[in-house]
């Protein structure tokens, strides 16, 4: 199911927008890891799978998209995991931790759990901290909206350098801001790769405005 997804995928989204560009794939590390990155539209987890391909990911997703039984069967099989964001428990951790310890599958992460907010939260840390996996920083910038695809607007992917935990380090408010710092900080670094005069914007926030 994983790899059908991948190539309807293809079929969709490469029509429509284009060839996307993918930028320093050669900094993606050997074995399985954790992709994170800031979450800027519903598509940018498809873009980073293709991106990385031919690795195959397992995806955090809320658990209010499995009520639907046909879209629930679909999420299953695609590898993606049900996340409580109201009442957050120890699974929210053990069962990424448990794929990327027990299969050779990544995981893409977004640190700030939402298109709608750019603040970065603990999981990622966590669950890299106990898995012993590095966190690899990537960007998507283009197109925000399924209308906009369609103005061909090129979607580039750019990959960072890992960023490898120390087995001492603590993941206190002290270490955790720390390794905040450094996906922020390479996030930033990214996006500057591509387009110094890049700034994000929420399409939510500006059509309300």
């Amino acid at each position: 199911m994983y790899s059908f997804l991948k190539i309807l995928a293809r079929i969709i989204l490469y029509p429509i927008n284009g060839m996307p560009k993918f930028k320093n794939k050669q900094r993606i590390p050997e074995g399985n890891y954790i992709l994170v990155a800031p979450h800027r539209t519903w598509f940018d987890p498809l873009y980073f799978a293709l991106a990385a391909s031919p690795r195959e990911f397992a995806f955090m997703a809320k658990k209010e998209l499995f009520k639907n039984p046909f879209l629930r069967y679909i999420l299953v099989h695609a590898n993606v995991l049900s996340v409580d964001r109201e009442n957050p428990g120890p699974s929210v951790i053990k069962e990424p931790v448990k794929v990327l310890q027990k299969s050779d599958k990544s995981l893409i992460i977004f640190p700030s759990g939402t298109r709608h907010s750019q603040t970065l939260k603990g999981g990622a840390t966590l669950i890299a901290k106990l898995s012993k996996k590095p966190l690899l920083p990537a960007v998507y910038q283009g197109p925000l909206t399924f209308k906009t695809l369609f103005s061909r607007k090129d979607a580039i992917i750019n990959f960072g350098d890992p960023i490898y935990l120390d087995k001492n380090v603590k993941i206190n408010e002290e270490g955790q801001k720390m390794i905040e710092k450094q996906m922020q900080d390479a996030f930033d670094k990214l996006d500057d790769e591509i387009d110094p005069s890049f700034h994000y914007v929420d399409p939510a926030k500006q059509k309300n405005k």
